[in-house]
This record gives structure tokens, C-alpha cells and sequence, in this order.
């Protein structure tokens, strides 16, 4: 079943990692090996899963890479899908 409005994946990486271990934005960072302003920026909104990113996520807070990615399309199609108007598109039959 697709979301239609599915979160960023920041608001679950929140959630699920940073606040359900107690770490600061500071700490998470240190643990990715990434700035903070980096994590930060994802955390917010402002950024994307990286493939990159998404390997980082795994080794440190587990799920898969592709796991990690899949969050991001999702919330990507649920924005896109606001936006593009597919009425007038048909399917092409082989």
C-alpha cells in the first residue's frame, strides 16, 4: 500500500534513532561521520537520503541501504505525485 503523504525520512530518522537512543544531532553526526550541519539539514528537511547517507544510516542505526533510499522515494512520489497532472497521459498497450 503506497503513502500518499508519506514524512521525510529526517522526521523518522528523528524519531526511530536520535531520540529513541538519546543522542544529540551533535553525537548522531560524530556517529555517521558526517557534519553536523549535514545531519542537521537531513533531519529538517532540507536534504536528501544519499546513497552515501543511506549506507552511513545502515552501519550505524541498521535497516538496509535500500532501506533507507526507499524512505526517501516515497516521501519524493508522495510530493511529486501533489504536483504532476497525469489526467490526460494513457497507458500504451504493446
Amino acid at each position: 500500500m503506497e503513502m500518499y503523504n508519506p514524512p521525510h525520512p529526517g522526521e523518522i530518522i528523528r524519531e526511530f534513532c536520535l531520540d529513541a537512543l538519546e543522542l544529540s544531532v551533535t553525537d548522531a553526526a560524530k556517529a555517521l561521520g558526517v557534519t553536523r550541519k549535514r545531519l542537521s539539514a537531513l533531519l529538517n528537511g532540507r536534504s536528501k537520503i544519499s546513497p552515501e547517507m543511506a549506507l552511513r544510516l545502515s552501519k550505524v542505526f541498521g535497516r538496509t541501504p535500500e532501506g533507507w533510499l526507499k524512505l526517501q522515494l516515497q516521501f519524493d512520489l508522495g510530493k511529486i505525485r501533489k504536483k504532476v497532472d497525469l489526467s490526460r497521459l494513457k497507458r500504451m498497450e504493446l
